[in-house]
Protein backbone atom coordinates (compact mmCIF):
# COMPACT_ATOMS: atom_id res chain seq x y z
CA UNK A 1 0.00 0.00 0.00
CA UNK A 2 2.54 2.30 0.91
CA UNK A 3 4.63 1.83 -2.20
CA UNK A 4 1.10 2.63 -4.14
CA UNK A 5 0.82 5.70 -2.48
CA UNK A 6 4.09 6.92 -2.95
CA UNK A 7 3.84 6.50 -7.11
CA UNK A 8 0.17 7.76 -6.74
CA UNK A 9 1.68 10.94 -5.14
CA UNK A 10 5.17 11.13 -7.52
CA UNK A 11 2.44 10.53 -10.65
CA UNK A 12 0.03 13.71 -9.37
CA UNK A 13 2.48 16.21 -8.34
CA UNK A 14 4.39 15.38 -11.51
CA UNK A 15 1.32 17.78 -12.61
CA UNK A 16 2.67 20.81 -11.42
CA UNK A 17 5.37 23.62 -12.27
CA UNK A 18 7.40 22.80 -9.37
CA UNK A 19 6.34 19.08 -7.94
CA UNK A 20 8.50 19.26 -4.62
CA UNK A 21 6.10 22.43 -3.49
CA UNK A 22 3.19 20.57 -4.27
CA UNK A 23 4.44 17.91 -1.70
CA UNK A 24 4.87 20.68 0.70
CA UNK A 25 1.64 22.23 -0.28
CA UNK A 26 0.19 18.82 0.61
CA UNK A 27 1.61 19.03 3.58
CA UNK A 28 0.85 22.40 4.33
CA UNK A 29 -2.39 24.15 5.91
CA UNK A 30 -4.71 23.58 3.73
CA UNK A 31 -3.56 19.99 2.12
CA UNK A 32 -4.05 21.21 -1.47
CA UNK A 33 -2.44 21.96 -4.38
CA UNK A 34 -3.30 23.26 -7.65
CA UNK A 35 -2.20 21.25 -10.82
CA UNK A 36 -2.36 22.10 -14.06
CA UNK A 37 -4.58 19.81 -16.94
CA UNK A 38 -3.97 19.25 -20.04
CA UNK A 39 -0.97 17.67 -19.69
CA UNK A 40 -0.81 14.66 -17.72
CA UNK A 41 -4.70 14.25 -17.61
CA UNK A 42 -8.03 16.35 -18.06
CA UNK A 43 -10.93 16.60 -15.83
CA UNK A 44 -14.54 16.43 -16.51
CA UNK A 45 -16.89 17.70 -13.12
CA UNK A 46 -20.12 17.21 -13.29
CA UNK A 47 -23.00 17.77 -10.98
CA UNK A 48 -22.70 15.42 -7.76
CA UNK A 49 -25.87 13.34 -8.05
CA UNK A 50 -25.47 12.44 -11.82
CA UNK A 51 -21.73 12.02 -11.38
CA UNK A 52 -22.19 9.51 -8.21
CA UNK A 53 -24.72 7.53 -10.21
CA UNK A 54 -22.04 7.43 -13.15
CA UNK A 55 -19.31 6.22 -11.42
CA UNK A 56 -21.50 3.21 -9.94
CA UNK A 57 -22.38 2.47 -13.79
CA UNK A 58 -18.08 3.14 -14.23
CA UNK A 59 -17.55 0.10 -11.23
CA UNK A 60 -19.11 -2.32 -13.25
CA UNK A 61 -17.07 -2.44 -15.59
CA UNK A 62 -13.89 -4.85 -15.68
CA UNK A 63 -11.45 -1.67 -16.67
CA UNK A 64 -9.51 -0.48 -14.21
CA UNK A 65 -11.02 3.02 -12.84
CA UNK A 66 -9.17 6.24 -13.00
CA UNK A 67 -8.90 9.27 -10.30
CA UNK A 68 -12.56 10.56 -9.42
CA UNK A 69 -12.58 13.80 -7.20
CA UNK A 70 -15.31 14.71 -5.24
CA UNK A 71 -15.71 18.62 -3.65
CA UNK A 72 -18.48 18.46 -1.33
CA UNK A 73 -18.59 22.45 -1.04
CA UNK A 74 -19.23 22.76 -4.62
CA UNK A 75 -21.28 19.38 -5.10
CA UNK A 76 -19.38 18.33 -8.16
CA UNK A 77 -17.66 15.19 -8.73
CA UNK A 78 -14.56 15.23 -11.84
CA UNK A 79 -13.52 12.40 -13.43
CA UNK A 80 -9.97 12.15 -14.96
CA UNK A 81 -9.93 11.90 -18.45
CA UNK A 82 -7.03 11.43 -21.19
CA UNK A 83 -5.86 15.04 -22.38
CA UNK A 84 -7.72 15.92 -25.57
CA UNK A 85 -6.96 19.31 -26.52
CA UNK A 86 -10.32 19.07 -28.70
CA UNK A 87 -12.78 17.83 -26.44
CA UNK A 88 -15.97 18.79 -25.79
CA UNK A 89 -18.31 17.94 -24.04
CA UNK A 90 -21.77 19.24 -23.82
CA UNK A 91 -24.78 19.04 -20.95
CA UNK A 92 -25.97 21.47 -18.45
CA UNK A 93 -23.78 22.42 -15.89
CA UNK A 94 -20.75 20.30 -17.41
CA UNK A 95 -17.74 21.82 -16.97
CA UNK A 96 -14.53 20.23 -19.18
CA UNK A 97 -11.09 21.11 -17.58
CA UNK A 98 -8.22 20.78 -19.57
CA UNK A 99 -5.10 22.62 -21.20
CA UNK A 100 -4.71 25.92 -19.53
CA UNK A 101 -7.33 25.09 -16.70
CA UNK A 102 -6.63 24.04 -13.02
CA UNK A 103 -7.76 22.17 -10.63
CA UNK A 104 -7.22 21.98 -6.24
CA UNK A 105 -6.32 18.34 -5.36
CA UNK A 106 -5.63 16.59 -2.01
CA UNK A 107 -2.82 14.62 -2.04
CA UNK A 108 -3.68 11.42 -2.80
CA UNK A 109 -5.25 8.93 -0.15
CA UNK A 110 -6.41 12.04 2.06
CA UNK A 111 -8.70 14.86 2.43
CA UNK A 112 -8.45 17.94 2.82
CA UNK A 113 -10.98 20.52 3.65
CA UNK A 114 -13.77 20.31 1.24
CA UNK A 115 -12.12 17.77 -1.14
CA UNK A 116 -11.66 14.02 -0.86
CA UNK A 117 -10.56 11.27 -2.99
CA UNK A 118 -13.59 9.05 -4.58
CA UNK A 119 -11.08 6.35 -6.17
CA UNK A 120 -7.71 7.94 -5.90
CA UNK A 121 -5.06 7.61 -8.77
CA UNK A 122 -3.29 4.82 -8.44
CA UNK A 123 0.68 5.90 -9.46
CA UNK A 124 0.21 3.74 -12.73
CA UNK A 125 -2.00 6.68 -15.07
CA UNK A 126 -4.62 4.93 -15.31
CA UNK A 127 -7.78 6.85 -16.68
CA UNK A 128 -11.07 6.63 -17.70
CA UNK A 129 -11.60 5.97 -20.89
CA UNK A 130 -13.88 9.15 -22.16
CA UNK A 131 -16.33 6.92 -24.58
CA UNK A 132 -17.16 4.72 -21.12
CA UNK A 133 -17.53 8.05 -18.96
CA UNK A 134 -20.13 9.25 -21.82
CA UNK A 135 -22.18 6.19 -21.94
CA UNK A 136 -21.62 6.17 -18.05
CA UNK A 137 -23.54 9.75 -18.10
CA UNK A 138 -26.52 9.06 -20.26
CA UNK A 139 -27.41 6.10 -18.25
CA UNK A 140 -27.09 8.21 -14.97
CA UNK A 141 -29.41 11.31 -16.99
CA UNK A 142 -32.12 8.67 -17.71
CA UNK A 143 -32.08 7.09 -14.03
CA UNK A 144 -32.34 10.97 -12.92
CA UNK A 145 -34.87 11.57 -15.81
CA UNK A 146 -36.94 8.61 -14.18
CA UNK A 147 -36.43 9.51 -10.24
CA UNK A 148 -38.12 13.31 -11.62
CA UNK A 149 -40.94 11.90 -12.90
CA UNK A 150 -41.91 9.97 -10.26
CA UNK A 151 -41.38 12.57 -7.76
CA UNK A 152 -43.34 15.08 -10.30
CA UNK A 153 -40.51 17.51 -11.11
CA UNK A 154 -38.59 19.06 -14.12
CA UNK A 155 -35.63 16.79 -14.43
CA UNK A 156 -33.66 19.95 -15.97
CA UNK A 157 -34.33 22.67 -13.19
CA UNK A 158 -36.46 20.61 -10.68
CA UNK A 159 -39.14 22.60 -10.05
CA UNK A 160 -42.69 20.65 -9.12
CA UNK A 161 -44.63 19.93 -11.53
CA UNK A 162 -47.46 18.11 -9.36
CA UNK A 163 -50.75 19.60 -10.90
CA UNK A 164 -53.97 18.22 -10.93
CA UNK A 165 -53.59 14.82 -13.07
CA UNK A 166 -55.71 14.20 -16.29
CA UNK A 167 -58.60 12.39 -15.94
CA UNK A 168 -57.71 8.64 -16.08
CA UNK A 169 -54.16 9.22 -14.73
CA UNK A 170 -52.16 7.61 -12.09
CA UNK A 171 -53.69 4.48 -10.13
CA UNK A 172 -57.41 3.46 -10.09
CA UNK A 173 -59.11 4.88 -7.31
Amino acid sequence: MRRVTRQATEWLAAAATDPRACKRQWRGDTGTAVLACGRFWDVLSVPEELGVLALDALLCLPQAPGPVLADAASRRVGFFLPPDPAGRWIGADIRYLGRGAWIAVPAPQRAAGRLRWLIPPDGSGTLFVPAAVELALQQALGTLAVQARADRRCPTCGASTAGPRPHGAGRPG
